[in-house]
């Protein structure tokens, strides 16, 4: 019988309040919008470890220093072969595939690795991010880690990442 044990997170400030658009395969895009995201972790692992699968007081600042990051920014997807991205001194010009181009300053943007800045591909990145900050600062891994990413309430993307096991 397989035992697994987890804890789930969701906190007030495990928020951010960023702005971007959807390029969509076709090459329209989304007009630029904003959403008050909220984050929820849930962290799975087949031991307890000090009777606990890893302590909230260490889980909570990794998961709002990664929600820090991204508030009041632009989220622009680094890896969307459609968007066109020229770094203009302080500015950075960006050209979607409507062409209606944008110069914004540098440090209104955060490029993330992604190919669209869903609420879906959101949750890959937090999950990839929480898992990073987790393993350097406690060198541990959860066996299965899910985030759900809330765009507006009620309307909500989720990713579970499984470790795969070690043969």
């Amino acid at each position: 019988m397989s035992v697994n044990y987890s804890i789930k997170v969701y906190k007030q400030y495990f928020n951010f309040a960023s702005s971007h658009f959807l390029i969509f395969e076709d090459g329209t895009r989304e007009p630029l919008h904003g959403h008050n995201y909220r984050v929820m972790v849930q962290g799975e692992a087949p031991k307890l470890t000090a009777d606990m699968v890893f302590d909230f007081l260490d889980i909570k600042p990794i998961v709002r220093e990664v929600c820090d990051s991204l508030d009041h920014r632009l989220l622009l997807p680094k890896e969307n072969k459609l968007l066109e991205v020229y770094d203009e001194d302080l500015y950075w010009k960006i050209i979607p595939p409507d062409e209606k181009m944008m110069i914004i300053p540098k440090e209104d943007i955060i490029f993330l690795p992604l190919e669209n800045t869903s609420a879906e591909r959101l949750a890959i990145y937090l999950c990839s991010e929480i898992k990073r900050i987790v393993f350097e600062k406690y060198k541990f891994k959860f066996t299965c880690l899910e985030i759900e990413v809330e765009e507006t309430p009620g309307q909500s993307a989720v990713y579970r990442e499984v470790e795969k096991e070690l043969s």
